[in-house]
């Protein structure tokens, strides 16, 4: 139920033009990007400055009203999607997009949380330095949410996850105050590293307001290189043939498979077939480096050479322009939109370790074929760092509702085959909604008391993002 009082105060912390109550003013922050969740909330808040976040929180945290933190909406758990409260305040950053300094002697950025991650890479690019969190959603989602959900993306492989590049945090915790760790120091060792609570704790220990990120030299040649491999096994091959011989040029390895290439030429527009067989499965890999572009190409094929004497690869060809290379890049970053095009699918984003991938792919496989030989997998990911995208996709002819009678049941079978391997069941994005239940499942139970305690000791009162992890 609305309390108008609590509202009228609100509107008096973050001023008229920041708060909307009107049903069809704060629909839109309701669902989730996906469609699967959808929620209730008495009002939306778009803050314009940490104080007022600091303002808002404080006057929720008296009144013990449960707030929502949002980002771009980009996840996939419903992470920053309302539960049934009608009680819920969204609190959006979107409003707080300043970058307070660039520093390229340091090689360190300070932005806030509601920056668009596309438009820091970019700000950073014109002052010659690298900002290398890259995602295909980099273009809508915000910092903030990145920090939170300790987003991967494709450069993980040589860069590391978010919480490898961040350096200080600010954020306003459940009580209202403004943990300054807004930090630039590359060595610190007084004691507990705070910021890395907050960071992956999807909203529920406080709300990221602005970071300090490392910034790195920017790497403006770039070979890209897109190899057909017969088996998972050869594409690890592949991996350690390159790693060695490249070392921190890799900046990406993604593999995927023949289904997944036959969904892009099929429902994706200006693609077109890699090689003129079809192969089993495919290999994009990303060197980048600061030294002169002849050099780079002269090293990748090198090693591409010798990966076809070996017969590590079928196939391969190397990049030769930045047209060439966007093309191959878009035969991988158009995978999730094929499939979101051809129809109901169930996703499973998790871990392994690298070694362990190829057995995971026959195991995990057949335990899907025996439970329906019809069923498509779809896999694809970061190969280079144990990230694995095993989507499921409904067998041809299968009604729309298919996943709503045996979702549950297929991703048990992939998550049982998951922990088999000692890997995790979520790899980027995070818990959310919709790993809730697994997470209390698969996760240690030690680990579990442990992380209840800290969300008790942040959030004693519950306010900050129910139902989400929890």
């Amino acid at each position: 139920m609305t309390d108008t009082s609590f509202l009228q105060r609100l509107t008096e912390k973050v001023g008229p033009g920041a708060i909307f109550t009107a049903p069809h003013d704060i629909a839109p922050w309701l669902s989730d990007w996906r469609g699967l969740y959808a929620g209730h909330a008495q009002a939306v808040v778009r803050p314009a400055s940490t104080v007022e976040v600091a303002a808002c929180v404080s006057l929720c945290a008296e009144a013990r009203v449960p707030i929502v933190p949002r980002g771009g909406n980009t996840g996939l758990c419903g992470g920053a999607t309302p539960d049934a409260s009608s009680a819920n305040v969204v609190l959006s950053l979107d409003r707080m997009h300043a970058i307070r300094n660039i520093d390229i002697i340091g090689n360190t950025l300070v932005a806030e949380a509601g920056c668009i991650l596309g438009n820091l890479r970019r700000a950073v690019a014109d002052e010659h330095r690298l900002l290398p969190l890259s995602l295909a959603a980099e273009d809508s989602c915000q910092l903030g949410g990145n920090l939170s959900t300790n987003a991967g993306g494709v450069n993980v492989v040589r860069y590391g996850m978010t919480r490898e590049l961040v350096l200080g945090i600010e954020a306003v915790l459940p009580n209202g105050e403004v943990f300054n760790g807004l930090r630039t120091l590359r060595k610190d060792n007084t004691g507990y590293d705070l910021k890395q609570l907050l960071i992956g704790a999807e909203g529920t220990l406080g709300i990221i307001t602005a970071a300090a990120l490392r910034l790195l030299p920017r790497n403006d040649v770039r070979v890209v290189v897109l190899a057909a491999v017969e088996s998972a096994p050869r594409a690890l091959d592949l991996f350690k043939l390159v790693f060695e011989q490249c070392g921190h040029r890799m900046q990406a390895f993604e593999f995927f498979t023949a289904e997944c290439v036959d969904l892009v030429l099929a429902q994706s527009d200006g693609v077109r077939a890699p090689f003129p067989m079809r192969h089993a499965s495919y290999v994009l890999v990303e060197l980048a480096d600061t030294v002169d572009e002849t050099a780079l190409r002269a090293l990748t094929e090198d090693v591409i050479g010798t990966a076809l004497e070996r017969g590590l690869c079928a196939d391969a060809a190397v990049s030769e322009s930045i047209a060439q290379l966007n093309s191959m890049w878009k035969l991988r970053e158009e995978i999730s939109e094929a499939q979101r095009a051809d129809g109901t699918h169930v996703k499973h984003d998790v871990s392994l370790p690298v070694a362990s991938i190829p057995a995971f792919l026959v195991s995990a496989g057949e335990r899907i074929r025996k439970y329906h030989p019809a069923i498509r997998p779809i896999v694809f990911g970061h190969f280079g760092d144990g990230n694995l995208h095993y989507n499921l996709s409904r067998p041809f002819g299968a009604p729309d509702d298919y996943f709503a009678q045996h979702g549950e049941a297929l991703t048990a079978e992939v998550l049982d085959e998951v922990a088999r391997y000692g890997g995790s069941i979520s790899a980027e994005h995070g818990i959310g909604q919709l790993k809730r239940d697994y997470f209390s499942q698969y996760k240690d139970p030690l680990e579990i008391r442990l992380m209840r305690e800290v969300k008790q000791l942040f959030d004693p009162r519950g306010i900050m993002n129910p139902g989400k992890i929890f």
